[in-house]
């Protein structure tokens, strides 16, 4: 039996969660990334827009989650746990969520945030990618190193991004590695 199938036969080619028959498709529900059915859940596109952020989420609409909590499909139980934590201010979404219980790992899923990707950006707002050429926008004491400054205009070349403070980069200056603010440097063009 093929996917498509699969995910008709389970869900009776309706919405996992509002039961609408119509516009269905099945989305893998992040992190897991595996085509199978148990990673997926078969959505209207009303359902989905909501879900993935597209458009405003009207909480009539996921009423039927009452029902669809109880699925036997844990991705199914993953996105109705995560709907109803999204609509918690409403005291039916609120005495839902208390009553849903998921399993250790399926509420680890559940409860999955993306990582937001580190943006690295200069002093002009330029967004800086590992490996360009930045110059220094003003002199900088390179702390640790006594009396050493690295000038203004000086172009620092290769730089690496710190993954973990979108703030900082990392790249020789005069051969010693050293951390140097983002809104200290200014990202030079590709072709110099």
């Amino acid at each position: 039996m093929n996917l498509i199938q699969a995910l008709e036969d389970r869900s009776g080619n309706c919405c996992e969660l509002c039961g609408n028959t119509e516009n269905l498709s099945g989305k893998i529900i992040e992190p897991r990334k595996e085509e199978i059915p148990e990673n997926q859940v078969v959505f209207c596109q009303e359902c989905w827009s909501q879900y993935n952020g597209d458009s405003d989420v009207e909480p009539n609409h996921w009423r039927p989650l009452n029902e669809s909590m109880w699925n036997e499909t844990n991705a199914v139980k993953v996105v109705a746990y995560r709907m109803l934590k999204r609509l918690e201010q409403e005291n039916w979404a609120s005495g839902l969520i208390d009553m849903l219980y998921l399993e250790e790992e399926i509420q680890e899923w559940a409860e999955w945030q993306p990582v937001a990707k580190l943006i690295h950006k200069d002093a002009h707002g330029n967004v800086l990618e590992a490996g360009d050429t930045v110059t220094l926008v003003k002199d900088l004491q390179v702390k640790g190193s006594g009396s050493f400054k690295a000038k203004q205009g000086y172009a620092v070349r290769r730089i690496r991004l710190d993954q973990n403070d979108a703030g900082y980069i990392e790249g020789k200056v005069e051969g010693q590695t050293i951390m140097i603010k983002t809104e200290f440097v200014k990202k030079q063009p590709k072709n110099q």
